[in-house]
């Protein structure tokens, strides 16, 4: 059941559009801001809303590749795994990120703490290799750095 500050806000979003369904993924990205991920029924209860069969918005929300239809941590950690990256250091980051946090790609650690993810751009590559952790972008990133990085987030 999606809750009245919810509705709200999506009611909002639907009004900056010309057609109710362009905002089907804002709709959803509303939700997952509070609730960290889209369960069917969330999905079902925002479809209903947004006046679309579940089947429409879920092709939307699979497709769009920041909606998390699974749990994720309280953090959700993108690696960017571009050409540039991947010449740039990628493979070792990738390798310290798994190692320390005791994860591979898709899991989440057991505290619940962070979940890490590939991500096919994250649009600097001039500052490869790069990651996000939630909305906070980090460039030119080493194994030797993500001890201070993910002590940012508890």
């Amino acid at each position: 059941m999606l809750t009245a500050d919810e509705i709200t806000e999506i009611d909002k979003a639907i009004s900056l559009v010309p057609v109710r369904k362009a905002a089907g993924i804002e709709a959803l990205k509303i939700v997952q801001q509070r609730r960290r991920w889209i369960s069917d029924e969330t999905l079902r209860d925002v479809a209903s809303h947004m006046q679309m069969s579940a089947e429409e918005l879920d092709s939307v929300a699979t497709f769009y590749n920041l909606l998390f239809r699974r749990p994720v941590g309280r953090h959700v950690i993108l690696v960017c795994d571009s050409i540039s990256c991947w010449v740039m250091g990628y493979e070792n980051l990738v390798n310290a990120l798994q190692e320390r946090l005791n994860i591979k790609f898709g899991e989440t650690t057991r505290d619940s703490r962070f979940t890490l993810l590939p991500n096919c751009c994250l649009g600097c590559c001039d500052g490869a290799p790069a990651l996000m952790i939630d909305n906070d972008l980090y460039k030119n990133v080493t194994a030797d750095q993500l001890g201070e990085i993910l002590g940012i987030y508890e």
